[in-house]
């Protein structure tokens, strides 16, 4: 075990159920000791994460009161990789919204432009707890109308405080199925964020390992990749069932024994 892990350059770190969990009230799981190890060893490494809820500054504060230490521009968001994926294939486009602040906050980063009226280049989908009836409708009618639809993740559940709770796939596919349409699915499991890691790092997937709670999302993405990985148990699933991972983990910070 230790042989193949000691070779590999870059580390990919989800965030919700690895470093912290709850969104609303947040507890440090781990992380400042596997990262400093990291450190020491030379390695590169990326945050890899769903989360659309919060801009890439507020996700880097975070982990900054936590003792993390990661800079900013290992930080990689949904709602970032969303946005730049839009303005690097289509330039600037208008957008229907569902979702949070920070994902608004991204695409405006991009030159994007919000609108709530009958006309959009595309529907763009986060986690939304404010969603409403009317506001699924609306991106349905939208998509109906021409507007592409895309969708930061579609995770079904995310780390909640008090447990899983419901993530953004849910929404993405009432939208889909509302206007017979599929998504662009830009983060996890979409092999597109774990390129978009790799292609910045400069590194081979053969070189690559992600670090996951989550078998559908962390696990099965990377393995859609190619690159090998490993579940930690302080989120949401507890046993690989069937999944090829080089170890597994009750810890982030227990990563450091397989060196």
């Amino acid at each position: 075990m230790k042989a193949p892990l000691r070779r590999k350059n870059l580390f990919l770190f989800d965030l919700d159920g690895v470093f912290y969990k709850g969104k609303e009230s947040r507890a440090k799981i781990g992380g400042t000791i596997a990262v400093q190890a990291l450190r020491k060893m030379d390695k590169a490494l990326y945050v890899l994460t769903n989360n659309s809820t919060d801009s890439v500054e507020t996700v880097h504060s975070r982990l900054i009161e936590f003792d993390i230490p990661v800079r900013r521009d290992e930080v990689l968001t949904s709602a970032l990789l969303t946005a730049e994926y839009l303005r690097k294939k289509y330039g600037k486009v208008t957008y229907y919204l569902v979702g949070e602040d920070g994902l608004d906050i991204e695409m405006r980063k991009q030159g994007h432009i919000r609108t709530k009226g009958e006309r959009a280049d595309f529907v763009v989908v986060g986690l939304d707890r404010s969603v409403t009836y009317e506001k699924l409708d609306h991106a349905a009618r939208l998509a109906r109308g021409g507007a592409g639809i895309v969708a930061t993740h579609v995770s079904r559940l995310y780390m909640y405080k008090s447990g899983p709770a419901m993530a953004s796939g849910p929404l993405v596919r009432a939208i889909e199925y509302a206007s017979s349409k599929r998504a662009t699915v830009i983060g996890k499991p979409s092999p597109l964020m774990f390129d978009i890691a790799l292609d910045r790092a400069g590194v081979g997937k053969e070189e690559a390992i992600m670090v996951g709670d989550q078998l559908d999302t962390d696990i099965d993405g990377a393995s859609r990749a190619g690159i090998d990985s490993v579940l930690v148990t302080s989120g949401i699933d507890r046993e690989v069932k069937g999944r090829r991972v080089l170890a597994v983990l009750p810890n982030v910070d227990s990563i450091v024994g397989l060196f």
